[in-house]
């Protein structure tokens, strides 16, 4: 039977490599976003037999609630879980930052993830099968200066992520989580609020690429039963640490 993984944050990105590869694999895909336009140019691009689509915001719990609710019988249960969805806003030290973008990281990396984590893991335990792979950082395994909230809700997706192991564990569960460093998708744009970001942030080096995270990722989800990746830290051959580059 094929089996069905729900991806947040598709309609970029990371998230949006994961979904095209995991169908690639063999899986139908949930795609979920906030963007419709681009929500729906993913759907047609994978197609409608294997992917479904699904808009709204992961910030509120009622959305959240609505939509997961709202699956077809075809698209359930869900054997996947992909909690992608996440970004940083802003780069400023912590007496400078502006308590909107503390809200949205906040919102968004840690109270999003539990949401979507909640509904699906209640099916999950109910079949005792199933698997949930966080997108984390090495934001969450260091601390660096000028992105203090962004990584205090890494370090929460970690903590989250090994709880979640113990939890989950007595209902054969898997649990794991996949740690990039510097990836150039639009995440220095909607962090630093310019188009022009990409340019200035991975200047002089070769950043990962967002289908190398998508690779690992589906990598992890096609592992034996008996076998679970639980943690992944994948870098850039230059990049040393969350702040030490190679640069040329």
């Amino acid at each position: 039977m094929t089996k069905i993984a729900l991806v947040t944050g598709a309609t970029s990105g990371i998230g949006k490599a994961t979904a095209l590869q995991l169908v690639q694999s063999g899986f139908r895909v949930i795609i979920t976003g906030r963007r419709k336009d681009r929500l729906f140019q993913l759907h047609q691009q994978i197609g409608a037999t294997n992917s479904l689509p699904l808009q709204f915001d992961i910030r509120d719990h009622k959305q959240v609630q609505a939509a997961l609710n709202s699956l077809p019988q075809a698209w359930q249960p869900i054997d996947l879980l992909v909690n992608n969805a996440g970004l940083a806003a802003g780069l400023e030290p912590l007496h400078e930052n502006l308590l909107d973008d503390w809200e949205q990281m906040i919102d968004t990396n840690v109270k999003g993830l539990l949401y979507v984590t909640k509904i699906v893991s209640q099916q999950m335990v109910k079949r005792q099968a199933g698997q949930i792979i966080n997108v984390s950082s090495i934001a969450g395994k260091e601390a660096y200066g000028k992105g203090a909230v962004y990584c205090a809700t890494k370090h929460a997706v970690e903590a989250l992520t090994k709880a979640m192991q113990i939890d989950f564990n007595p209902y054969n569960i898997k649990v794991g989580r996949v740690s990039p460093g510097a990836v150039e998708t639009e995440f220095s744009i909607v962090r630093l609020k310019d188009a022009q970001a990409n340019e200035k942030v991975y200047a002089g080096y070769q950043p990962l690429k967002a289908e190398d995270i998508a690779d690992a990722i589906v990598y992890m989800a096609t592992r034996p039963v008996h076998v679970n990746i639980a943690d992944i830290l994948i870098l850039p051959t230059a990049q040393a640490s969350a702040t030490v580059f190679n640069k040329k």
